[in-house]
């Protein structure tokens, strides 16, 4: 009876043995700061802010002027025809700022959505790196949220996934 449980002992610690876990970690900040896909995402839109500003202080020059033929005239006219004239300005004045909010909050929605699709593809490719070379477990870690506090520098997948995701990104 003892021999049994010596023999399945043995076992197990055999079968235990087999099946260790393959663990690797990838540094999510520098894999996602330094894909060349999202760079060219946020120079897009750098772009397009740029242009946004210089569309938003055509804008305001071109009201600012208008202003002031407004208080001009509104001078020679009466206080009656001078209080619609400024009432019109305060409304033109509201339509122009909501527009360019409106306007403003769709840049940066369209920014955050190829933002959140840039590390979409970053999840999808480290899922798939993980199973293709047969890790058990992929960690992910950064400076804000340091969930691997010790890693081997051989488990480290940073720089080999952020060289694949680059190439692959560069055949597009």
């Amino acid at each position: 009876m003892k021999n049994i449980f010596y023999a399945v002992g043995f076992g197990l610690m055999l079968f235990s043995c087999q099946n260790q876990s393959k663990i690797g970690f990838v540094d999510n900040g520098v894999v996602i700061n330094d894909y060349q896909e999202k760079k060219d995402v946020e120079a897009k839109f750098q772009e397009r802010d740029a242009a946004f500003r210089i569309k938003a202080d055509s804008l305001g020059k071109a009201f600012q002027k208008e202003v002031q033929d407004v208080q001009t005239e509104a001078q020679r006219a009466t206080q009656a025809k001078a209080q619609e004239l400024m009432s019109g300005l305060q409304k033109k004045q509201q339509q122009l700022q909501q527009q360019m909010q409106f306007e403003q909050q769709q840049l940066q929605m369209a920014f955050q959505a190829e933002i959140d699709s840039v590390i979409g593809k970053v999840k999808t490719y480290v899922k798939e790196y993980g199973k293709n070379n047969g890790y058990t477990y992929v960690l992910g870690t950064s400076d804000a949220a340091a969930t691997v506090m010790y890693g081997a520098q051989e488990n480290d997948l940073t720089n080999t996934i952020l060289e694949a995701l680059n190439k692959a990104y560069s055949k597009e």
